[in-house]
């Protein structure tokens, strides 16, 4: 079977509104495996958002390892970050995985990726995946150019990355703290 694509994670933060939504879409190759998966959770008694793109497998590993960072950390979003990005770097299984993460809390933002990245977007906005690209760009436009609420903007961008990208669908799961 051929390799997975990834999947469109965006999320947007406005004013005390933090919102992460993810694309159902989950492929091999051109084909269309499953149009309704769920990328995109709260976790910590729902007091923060994480979304993966990339290898399923990969990505549930992630997941349960940032929720024991978290867990570890008692819901200390920055440290579990760094943490986990320092871990997965480090590791010699996990640094093969392919996958990132974008995970929020109401004060802040981050992409993990096994490079050791943990980025904080300037802007309050960031994209990952194959549509993550689009989805970014038009979040970003919509916050320049509108008084939109996060969940409108994150839907509408969503909207715009499934037009374009061929490996985002517009089923997608929103997860919001407010």
């Amino acid at each position: 079977m051929e390799t997975m694509h990834a999947t469109t994670i965006l999320a947007v933060r406005r004013g005390q509104q933090v919102v992460m939504v993810g694309d159902g879409q989950v492929t091999a190759g051109s084909t269309v495996l499953k149009a309704k998966a769920k990328k995109v959770r709260k976790i910590y008694h729902g007091r923060i958002l994480a979304g993966f793109a990339g290898s399923t497998a990969d990505a549930f590993t992630l997941f349960e390892l940032f929720e024991n960072r978290i867990e570890e950390f008692h819901g200390d979003l920055s440290r579990a970050a760094v943490e986990l990005a320092k871990y997965w770097r480090s590791d010699k299984v996990l640094r093969r995985l392919e996958a990132m993460m974008i995970v929020a809390d109401k004060k802040k933002l981050y992409l993990l990726s096994g490079n050791g990245d943990v980025i904080e977007p300037d802007e309050g906005v960031i994209g990952i995946g194959s549509g993550g690209a689009y989805a970014y760009a038009a979040a970003k436009a919509l916050c320049a150019n509108t008084d939109l609420a996060a969940d409108k903007i994150a839907r509408l961008a969503m909207g715009i990355a499934s037009e374009i990208c061929i490996y985002t669908n517009a089923n997608i799961v929103v997860e919001e703290l407010l």
